[in-house]
């Protein structure tokens, strides 16, 4: 017996899948990066869309090698996926120099991408600096204003705000800065804080404080593009900011107990770990 092939079968579903766009660094370990963001997306059951902006050679130890993508090709990469593939949100992540910087800050205003994470990548976990120094202006003049929110951690605050950040009061002084110098909202992440750890959220309105008892591990490689990528999605889904942050600080905090164990190093953090 033959069988007609139903044309429809393979047709998209009224309700599109949700899609969102990183703009950051490729991780050869997977642990963090492109990688990283990719993985988070797709278990926030969202398409993920890429521009690479730079070829590292790492894994848990370290870094040994930053190639830099032509930055033209970044924009190509970019103009590619918006134009088929429009994001409803968008992340950044390692942008090494500052013409990359602004590059990326002009492609996000030309697009008009809204829904905006900005995670300013500047060491790596293992204490590798991943951008030149006078990327470090260019992230705050050019791509801080346009962000929904940014989200750095403690080393990352103090260089964005030339304040010293490392106490939970610090931290909220820091976030308002960030907000004040133009960005939407600032999660400031106090993870290497002494005792629990603790991230701070401040939207310019109201001000929310995650609370952790300390995971005593060595498993944290990627945890910032992880949380990052799971914000995007959030947002990418249409969730308002505060929870998407509230849904992917939880989500971080999973990933990093079931984490797989893997490396001599600071080892990835598990990006199957259940959501809510």
């Amino acid at each position: 017996m033959e069988y007609a092939e139903d044309s429809t079968a393979h047709e998209p579903t009224a309700s599109a899948m949700p899609v969102a766009l990183t703009i950051a660094g490729s991780d050869s370990g997977g642990g963090a990066g492109i990688q990283a963001d990719l993985k988070t997306f797709h278990q926030f059951r969202v398409f993920g869309t890429s521009a690479i902006t730079a070829i590292t050679a790492q894994n848990t130890t370290g870094v040994t090698a930053i190639h830099p993508v032509p930055i033209e090709d970044v924009r190509a990469q970019i103009d590619a996926v918006v134009s088929d593939l429009r994001p409803s949100a968008a992340k950044t992540g390692m942008l090494a120099t500052a013409e990359l910087a602004e590059a990326v800050a002009a492609a996000l205003r030309e697009h008009a991408l809204a829904s905006y994470v900005m995670d300013p990548v500047m060491v790596a976990t293992s204490g590798d600096r991943l951008v030149e120094r006078e990327a470090e202006s260019a992230l705050r003049d050019h791509l801080l204003p346009l962000s929904t929110v940014v989200t750095p951690n403690l080393e990352e605050a103090e260089i964005l705000t030339g304040m010293d950040v490392r106490s939970l009061e610090q931290m909220s002084r820091a976030a308002r800065a960030l907000v004040d110098a133009g960005a939407g909202a600032a999660l400031v992440k106090g993870g290497h804080l002494e005792g629990d750890a603790v991230d701070l959220l401040w939207d310019g309105h109201a001000e929310r404080i995650w609370r952790h008892s300390r995971i005593d591990t060595r498993h944290t490689h990627g945890t910032g593009c992880t949380l990052s990528a799971a914000i995007t999605a959030g947002l990418a889904v249409g969730a308002a900011l505060p929870d998407a942050v509230d849904r992917g600080v939880r989500f971080i905090e999973r990933a990093i107990k079931t984490a797989p164990g893997l490396g001599d190093g600071r080892g990835p953090v598990n990006h199957l770990a259940p959501l809510d």
